[in-house]
């Protein structure tokens, strides 16, 4: 994989898990407010956001399959630290709002 690709792809993580984590921060404030529909379109949000950095990260993955091995920076390690971040703060947003949702329905 040539840099500019290795570059595009290390972005890529970066910013949708950016923006999945920023969705689910949204997520948890529209819960707080007893906004589920919201809070449901922003988790919605957030896991296409997942989705698309996994894009990213399986173009990275069969290159290095395909022996094509990329140096490893610590750009490259910030992107998947920001990734695997990002999924687990989605995991948690949806069960804060299910939290949420309990007490608004009790």
């Amino acid at each position: 994989m040539e840099d500019q690709q290795n570059l595009e792809a290390i972005m890529g993580l970066i910013m949708y898990g950016g923006n999945a984590k920023s969705d689910a921060m949204e997520a948890i404030a529209a819960a707080k407010k007893g906004d589920f529909d919201l809070a449901e379109q922003k988790i919605r949000d957030a896991e296409a956001s997942l989705v698309e950095a996994h894009h990213s990260q399986t173009q990275m993955l069969t290159q290095e399959a395909q022996g094509n091995h990329m140096q490893v920076t610590l750009l490259t390690v910030h992107s998947q630290d920001h990734l695997m971040t990002s999924i687990a703060f989605t995991d948690l947003a949806k069960e804060i709002i299910d939290l949420y949702r309990r007490t608004y329905v009790e």
